[in-house]
């Protein structure tokens, strides 16, 4: 069933709508808060008109991105027009209809394309049958971290310790005072009983040994305030529970879930530039994270007993030194740009956290789905397994996804804006990269923004694009026994792109 339609975007709305589709042109530049800075460049520089220029010669590249001129000029439709219904599923029927109809896509493929605006349905096939959505079910994720979490929320990393403040600095007060004349002895390193410390993974799959490094920076500053020359480390990993194995095994797609990591217990290069894509994974990502931040401190003076080991940190620790992740509106664009597992896993176990559920698979399962359920959007039939899509089990409509799509569009609902703005771009970002290049779908290049989603046999598609009239349209295409995966993208691109005003 669909979403009731409850909300009457203005022409103001419409306006950012086309900013998140045509402003989409721009090559994707870096994440900031939940808005990237290329479409905020784009939208600044619109004293021109035309498109991009992309010079020729390159195979496979996308050819000159659409002048936007032509739709700024349908945004200039009076404001009732854009709350009344488009005029358009005749139109849809009768090219989406035979195109979803290819046997590229399997035997019986789902599709359903919305108005934003009114939330009307202009097209939809088996649009309330749940299907295995891949990695389009992170466009749930997504929705859920952010309604739950709010878009500024920061995951915490910290570093503490059982001995307080106190005992370390020889305050005379207090029971574990030390002599004066301990402290204050001619090598000047006081106290060289080992302290120990603890490394408390809060779930930040996007920590990596930058961000250990200025852990590590302060964490020796405080000690060496403190008068602790050596150290004994421990990390604690007690914040997830359940299996850290997901459900596909060992793969290069995503490591072990657990609290903490760094670099995504990336074995290759991959980890020093940015995350995303496929590589090599550590078993142990929280023990490799726990030794590159021992060897930190080393490098800062302190010495460590011992190699670090797995334990709890003691009840009312006392902070040492905290770093925080990004904002989670740009970890959800993230995401969404490189289909990043390892930041989706992590986004459902926050998820879960605050309200109270485990944050285990299971956990994360119920929390996500009673957030999207007090949303009040159509959750019947879903069946959210991971955070990722990779669990083959999942299952979800392409009504759904239509829904938070347009739930994401409403404006007044602008913290979920993220869920839009981190969404591949044909043929310029992301897992959109390279797409978009045929004849038949070229014409949608630059202008859709759409999740991609893979798995054996599986592909599908879901995103927005401003259709005829200026109106931004949502669509979701899901398929399942597709016979290859790149003819089965390629229909997926042709479909979409017949969207495109």
């Amino acid at each position: 069933m669909l979403e009731p339609k409850v909300w009457q975007l203005t022409a103001g709305s419409a306006v950012l709508g086309l900013v998140f589709a045509a402003g989409a042109v721009a090559m994707a530049g870096p994440w900031d808060s939940g808005q990237r800075k290329a479409e905020r460049d784009w939208a600044a520089a619109q004293g021109r008109t035309g498109g991009a220029h992309h010079p020729s010669g390159h195979p496979g590249k996308p050819a000159p991105a659409p002048s936007a001129a032509g739709v700024l000029d349908e945004l200039a439709a009076p404001v009732e027009s854009l709350s009344a219904p488009a005029d358009l599923p005749a139109d849809l029927r009768k090219t989406l209809g035979p195109l979803l109809g290819s046997p590229d896509l399997g035997p019986a493929p789902a599709a359903s394309v919305v108005d934003v605006a009114t939330g009307e349905q202009l097209f939809g096939e088996r649009a309330d049958r749940p299907m295995t959505p891949a990695s389009t079910i992170k466009i749930a994720t997504a929705v859920a971290a952010l309604s739950a979490l709010g878009p500024d929320h920061r995951i915490p990393t910290t570093v503490v310790t059982g001995e307080g403040k106190g005992k370390d600095k020889g305050d005379d007060k207090g029971s574990g005072s030390r002599n004066p004349s301990e402290d204050e002895s001619g090598d000047g390193k006081g106290d060289e009983r080992p302290t120990e410390i603890t490394l408390v993974g809060g779930g930040d799959a996007t920590l990596d040994r930058k961000g250990l490094r200025a852990l590590a920076e302060d964490t020796a500053r405080e000690l060496r305030d403190r008068g602790v020359h050596e150290v004994t480390v421990r990390f604690d990993v007690s914040l997830y529970s359940g299996p850290r194995e997901h459900p596909i095994g060992p793969n290069d797609n995503i490591a072990p879930v657990t609290a903490l990591m760094a670099g995504q217990g990336r074995l290759d290069d991959s980890a020093r530039d940015s995350f995303g894509g496929p590589a090599p994974r550590s078993g142990d990502p929280a023990g490799d994270a726990a030794d590159v931040f021992a060897e930190l401190l080393r490098e800062r003076g302190l010495k460590t007993s011992k190699p670090p080991a797995k334990g709890k940190a003691p009840k009312d620790a006392d902070r040492l030194a905290v770093t925080y992740s990004r904002p989670v509106s740009a970890l959800v664009e993230r995401m969404l740009t490189n289909s990043d597992n390892d930041i989706a896993e992590s986004l459902v176990r926050q998820t879960a956290i605050k309200a109270g559920r485990p944050a285990s698979f299971a956990g994360a399962q119920q929390a996500v789905q009673a957030e999207l359920k007090e949303q009040k959007l159509p959750v019947d039939g879903a069946l959210l397994r991971d955070g990722s899509g990779l669990n083959r089990h999942d299952r979800i409509t392409t009504g759904l996804l239509t829904a938070l799509l347009a739930r994401a569009a409403d404006p007044d609902r602008t913290e979920l804006r993220p869920v839009l703005t981190g969404l591949p771009v044909a043929g310029f970002s992301g897992t959109l990269q390279g797409r978009y290049a045929d004849a038949d779908a070229i014409t949608g290049s630059g202008l859709i923004r759409a999740k991609t989603g893979t798995l054996t046999g599986v592909n599908s598609l879901a995103g927005t694009v401003v259709g005829p009239g200026g109106r931004l349209l949502a669509f979701a295409f899901l398929a399942e026994k597709a016979p290859a995966p790149d003819t089965a993208q390629r229909a997926l691109d042709h479909l979409s792109a017949e969207l495109v005003s």
